[in-house]
């Protein structure tokens, strides 16, 4: 796979420009320091803290997340990121979740049969992946919403960097006024059909891991803050 100049070096698209500020919400579930490293890469201004103003204020805030879902849900509350993320979504201010980040903010999560309620920011239910190989570990393509913005400017073979062993498979969110721009919605599969990412207003997020998936990931993350 080739990419474009800009591509490699995406860092080079905030030249001359004022750094976003970017929050790396630190609740103690994620590859913090590894999401530091990948925003600073393409450009931003990126701090890691779980303190409430600073995380408001910010222009972009990224929500991480590894291990179980009810486990992060429960760091999350704690740590208050529950109502960071609601208040920023209620004044239109950009949010992105990755992997379990990106799974809390459906309704639920079944794991091990127990079921965990989500921030329910989007209908559904995270669930076990059915494949023969499970956890779903390396590299993957995926199959783009038309229109994406997050994928804008990546070929159709590009490989994002994937670690996870549940997942959505179903997208059950309707939009029933016209005036609203329905969300989009971008696919993998692994052994059945998942969601790998999604792009709903302010709200973002990816079932991969951007900041481990190098160019590629580099790039989805400059198109993210190019929008802040």
């Amino acid at each position: 796979m080739e990419l474009s100049a800009a591509q490699q070096s995406p860092g080079r698209r905030s030249a001359g420009k004022a750094a976003k500020k970017v929050v790396v919400f630190d609740y103690g579930f994620g590859n913090v320091r590894s999401a530091e490293r990948a925003l600073a890469h393409v450009g931003a201004d990126v701090e890691i803290t779980r303190d409430y103003d600073t995380a408001m204020n910010a222009d972009g805030l990224l929500v991480p997340g590894v291990g179980a879902f009810a486990a992060c849900m429960r760091g999350l509350k704690e740590a208050r990121g529950d109502w960071v993320v609601g208040r920023r979504l209620s004044g239109g201010r950009p949010v992105m979740g990755i992997c379990v980040g990106m799974q809390i903010l459906f309704g639920r999560g079944i794991e091990h049969g127990v079921e965990t309620d989500g921030l329910d920011e989007w209908p559904g239910t995270v669930g076990p992946l059915k494949a023969e190989v499970v956890p779903h570990m390396g590299w993957n393509t995926v199959r783009p919403a038309e229109g994406s913005r997050l994928f804008a400017g990546m070929p159709a073979d590009a490989r994002y960097y994937f670690v996870h062993s549940y997942a959505v498979h179903d997208w059950e969110l309707e939009i029933g006024n016209a005036a609203l721009a329905a969300p989009k919605v971008t696919w993998s599969t692994h052994g059945e059909p998942f969601v790998a990412a999604v792009e709903n207003g302010p709200l973002w997020a990816t079932q991969f891991h951007p900041e481990k998936s190098g160019d590629a990931g580099a790039q989805l993350l400059t198109n993210w803050i190019e929008t802040l």
